[in-house]
């Protein structure tokens, strides 16, 4: 089981970025899979994460308005279209995956996700 993510780097602020997580094949009947972030000196926080069979995803209220999340089965491929980008959105990104269903309340807590990519670190700067 594999997730990896990609996509991260250098923007000025308000600029946009596209995330992008390649998920393996038996990841795909996971409840949820979404995006986390953690800044320097910060604990690990959910950003957003979308859900099988439902259609709508979950957003942290600092990114409503701004972020997107879909999800192509087809390619395997979770993105984050992240816009408005802001000083405080910088941070590593990991994407990450649920196999058991979550109830709502819980669907942005980092503790209740099993697998784990590799981090993409996303710098909003001038």
């Amino acid at each position: 089981l594999q997730l990896q993510a990609s996509g991260g780097g250098l923007v000025q602020p308000g600029g946009s970025l596209r995330l992008s997580c390649a998920f393996s094949s038996d990841t795909a009947d996971h409840w949820h899979i979404g995006w986390f972030r953690q800044a320097p000196g910060k604990e690990r926080e959910g950003v957003s994460v979308i859900s099988r069979r439902s259609s709508s995803p979950r957003y942290a209220d600092s990114v409503k308005g701004r972020f997107i999340i879909s999800k192509d089965n087809a390619k395997n491929t979770v993105y984050l279209q992240m816009n408005d980008l802001k000083p405080e959105d910088t941070a590593v990104y990991f994407c990450a995956s649920r196999k058991n269903r979550l109830v709502l309340s819980a669907l942005l807590s980092p503790e209740q996700y099993d697998y784990w990519g590799q981090g993409t670190l996303v710098t909003v700067s001038s």
